[in-house]
């Protein structure tokens, strides 16, 4: 007797992915993709701030002019108050303006003018102004803020839409008639 040999092909099996190669294949893609974004977003912002530079040459566009006065209504070496524009006027010995704001660069708190002290005091942590409104006595970190000032036709003109942060006072900040 003879046995039949069946002839069995061998089925050829190709290797299927398992699902955690699947899933590796994916977060691997992943990671590539936030990492591509990562990096275009350091490149955007790097270039942002290397070429973000504010020319300061430009002039600034008065925003909201308040008249003060006639210039010769303001002696010199004086500080008239407009509380209603939030600033103060200084004018200085020689002849230059300068408008002030009213909030401490410490807390924000309120400052006075003392005439008899010839400075600004801030009545919270005594920090105290020259009439410039540079610091003379800390915790103020910065000189007073102001605010830019022009005069038309013998009129000071104050812009109180636009108030300029200072380190410290400079004459290119006066104004003169």
């Amino acid at each position: 007797m003879k046995k039949d040999k069946k002839i069995v092909k061998k089925k050829e099996t190709v290797p299927l992915k398992s699902a955690s190669e699947s899933r590796r294949d994916f977060l691997k893609k992943l990671w590539k993709g936030l990492m591509i974004v990562a990096a275009l977003e350091f490149v955007s912002v790097f270039f942002g701030f290397l070429f973000s530079g504010k020319d300061n040459s430009k002039k600034v566009e008065p925003k909201n002019l308040m008249d003060a006065g006639p210039v010769d209504s303001f002696r010199t070496n004086s500080v008239t108050a407009f509380r209603n524009g939030r600033f103060y006027l200084s004018r200085l010995a020689d002849g230059g303006f300068i408008a002030l704001s009213l909030r401490c660069t410490h807390l924000g708190c309120s400052i006075n003018w003392e005439d008899d002290k010839n400075r600004f005091i801030c009545p919270c942590h005594s920090s105290s102004f020259r009439i410039d409104g540079e610091v003379q006595n800390p915790p103020a970190p910065s000189a007073l803020d102001y605010f830019p000032v022009i005069i038309e036709n013998g009129i000071v003109k104050i812009d109180i839409g636009t108030k300029l942060s200072r380190t410290h006072f400079e004459k290119s900040q006066l104004t003169y008639a």
